[in-house]
C-alpha cells in the first residue's frame, strides 16, 4: 500500500550530524574557514551553543552546487 509522497513504513533513520573538524574534511578545507562561511551563511550548519555542526547530506549537495558553477 502507497501513501501519495511514499511507501507507508518507517522513515530513514535521522542522520548525525559531524563537527567541524570532520565537515571541514570532508570538504578539504580548514576548519575555521568553515566557521567562518557558516557564520556568513554561505554553508549548511547548525550551532548548538558554541558548537557548529554540519549534515554530510547537506555539505554534499552544497559542494556539488558550488561546483556547477566553477569554470
Amino acid at each position: 500500500m502507497k501513501e501519495r509522497g511514499g511507501e507507508i513504513g518507517n522513515p530513514p533513520p535521522p542522520e548525525e550530524s559531524v563537527d567541524s573538524r570532520t565537515a571541514a574534511a570532508f570538504l578539504r578545507i580548514h576548519p575555521k574557514t568553515l566557521e567562518r562561511r557558516a557564520r556568513k551563511g554561505q554553508i549548511p550548519a547548525m550551532k548548538f551553543g558554541k558548537e557548529w555542526q554540519y549534515l554530510l547530506s547537506l555539505l554534499s549537495e552544497w559542494a556539488r552546487r558550488a561546483n556547477e558553477f566553477e569554470p
